[in-house]
């Protein structure tokens, strides 16, 4: 996907607003939490997403005072 400031297309060739273009969608992915679908264009990449239980719940002190479950 060419997004620069010459080519508001999916080919960066196009300069200027090209007009009777498609843009070419790889994938369309959910995103449940939030309620929305997002298409991915091209190589772009996404982030992984949280996990359903936070990390600091795994945290913990022992008798002793040490912290467990910290990484």
């Amino acid at each position: 996907m060419a997004k620069t400031q010459y080519s508001f297309s999916h080919d960066p060739k196009l300069k200027n607003v090209a007009t009777g273009f498609t843009i070419p969608i790889r994938s369309i992915r959910l995103s449940a939490g939030a309620g929305f679908l997002y298409p991915l264009l091209g190589d772009m990449q996404t982030m992984p997403g949280l996990g359903t239980r936070p990390g600091f719940w795994e945290v913990d002190l022992d008798p002793t005072g040490k912290v467990v479950g910290l990484f």
